[in-house]
């Protein structure tokens, strides 16, 4: 298997890579990773991404990785934005939408121009940042925030430029401001997704006008949607068994694993 966080100057080569240059190992893995990031998802209800990302840098470059997790994750939200679109909470949703895009465009800025293995060892500090914080969160709990919108441009636009960068982890930032905002229950899950899927539909156009979509990028995203569609199954199945609490110190635990391993590459 090769190891893409030591590749320098042809980082971006790699990453226009054919299907057919990877091994029957590397394909494999990236099936497992793919089951279980969407597996996380079923039974917690986000974080494809930021479970599939530091899973999927072991096989294939980050330049493929956050493109192709975009694809996947998008699928979901167009169902998930078009059962719910009645219940979303207008007011809140359009101070959201232009920051989102605005996260995006910086962080496609800086996603291009970055080689893989610097990507990578953001990507390992960020996600050790990242655990560390939820497990503080699970053992001192977090007081009951409450905000104006005027937090809605800067939670907007890093959680968008964080996903840009890396494929997810953005997500919980918008979460935490929905819930200073006190938007609960069908408005919550409804607004979010939406808000989500704007920002899918501006990754893809972003990613798409840098060349990162080649026809072998679509063919995998493509074999793998049955494998999301598994993985989501199974884990909406699980998750009815497991306590949240539970599953969060779990998720939290291997995330630190991951990012501590991509650093020490």
């Amino acid at each position: 298997m090769q190891r893409p966080g030591n590749v320098r100057p042809g980082a971006r080569t790699a990453a226009r890579a054919g299907v057919d240059s990877y091994t029957a190992g590397q394909l494999a893995w990236v099936v497992c990773a793919i089951f279980i990031a969407f597996f996380c998802r079923g039974v917690s209800g986000f974080g494809a991404g930021l479970i599939a990302t530091p899973l999927l840098a072991f096989a294939l470059p980050m330049q493929v990785i956050v493109p192709l997790n975009t694809v996947l994750v998008s699928v979901l939200f167009v169902f998930i934005g078009i059962r719910d679109r009645r219940d979303v909470s207008w007011p809140e949703l359009k101070p959201l939408l232009l920051p989102t895009l605005a996260g995006v465009i910086a962080g496609l800025f800086v996603f291009k121009s970055l080689e893989n293995y610097v990507l990578l060892r953001l990507l390992g500090g960020f996600l050790v940042l990242y655990a560390l914080y939820t497990l503080i969160v699970q053992a001192y709990g977090l007081p009951q925030l409450r905000c104006s919108r005027a937090w809605a441009f800067p939670a907007a636009m890093l959680g968008a430029f964080i996903d840009m960068m890396f494929g997810g982890g953005g997500g919980p930032i918008v979460v935490i401001y929905l819930h200073a905002r006190g938007v609960t229950g069908l408005q919550f899950r409804a607004t979010v997704a939406i808000v989500w899927l704007v920002e899918m539909i501006a990754r893809l156009c972003a990613y798409t006008s840098v060349g990162f979509y080649t026809r072998d990028v679509l063919l995998l995203a493509a074999a793998l949607l049955v494998v999301v569609m598994a993985g989501t199954w199974a884990g909406e199945r699980v998750g009815d068994r497991i306590r949240h609490e539970t599953f969060s110190k779990i998720l939290a635990v291997m995330l630190l694993l991951s990012g501590v391993s991509l650093l020490v590459r």
